[in-house]
């Protein structure tokens, strides 16, 4: 399955290379609803939230009600979750509070499961060097993606994983990496950054691995129409 993306910030659609350029801007929001409408699940980010910025509110409302949303950005905490999940998102991201001094939060994961239940949540593994980062990635902790899975497995419907390294390029997504976290995550596994061809993503398919893309469907990189439905 393929996820287009929506990331948000500025009151804008947007798309950053490696989470800091900014590269593409958009508000022409009815169009990508329309666009991305037969699609069943859309990633909906809000940067600005993930920053610690005033959060695009009104557009999270917007794409919610109108499109299927996993929505993360600034989601830390139950309530953040919750109102994520009462504007009418399908499910939330959570990242950077799974990790607190640097060592993965466990009870704050199990806390959200007891609370909305696994289903509900995806725990977003942003990985740099091999490492996990932070803080809207400029934090590079010492964590690996892999001893997130192992730690929070039961506790979530899916791992989100970004490689930070290529995202934004579209230059490829390495295999690798997604091939090892496929071997060892026993729920959904979603991989991010970088992905440009329909092949890259039929090779993630057959690996049981979903594929979030950006920069290659607002550029026309990638055909909509078959990417629809994959």
């Amino acid at each position: 399955m393929l996820i287009p993306s929506i990331d948000l910030m500025g009151g804008k659609v947007v798309q950053l290379i490696q989470g800091k350029k900014k590269a593409l801007e958009f508000d022409n929001f009815d169009e990508w609803v329309a666009k991305f409408a037969s699609f069943p699940l859309v990633q909906l980010i809000d940067l600005d939230a993930a920053m610690g910025r005033a959060a695009n509110s009104e557009l999270i409302r917007f794409f919610v009600t109108k499109l299927p949303c996993q929505v993360g950005g600034g989601i830390r905490s139950i309530d953040a979750a919750r109102a994520a999940l009462d504007l009418g998102a399908k499910r939330v991201i959570v990242g950077s509070t799974l990790i607190q001094n640097g060592a993965i939060d466990v009870s704050f994961a199990q806390e959200l499961a007891k609370e909305f239940g696994p289903d509900k949540l995806v725990f977003a593994i942003d990985a740099r060097g091999g490492k996990i980062a932070i803080r809207g990635w400029k934090e590079l902790t010492q964590i690996t993606p892999l001893q997130v899975i192992k730690a929070l497995d039961q506790y979530c419907g899916a791992f989100l994983y970004t490689h930070i390294d290529t995202e934004g390029l579209m230059a490829g997504l390495p295999l690798d990496p997604v091939r090892q976290l496929r071997a060892a995550a026993s729920r959904q596994l979603i991989a991010a950054g970088g992905i440009t061809t329909h092949e890259e993503i039929d090779a993630l398919h057959k690996m049981r691995v979903d594929a979030v893309v950006g920069m290659a469907l607002y550029l026309g990189r990638l055909s909509l129409e078959r990417s629809s439905v994959q």
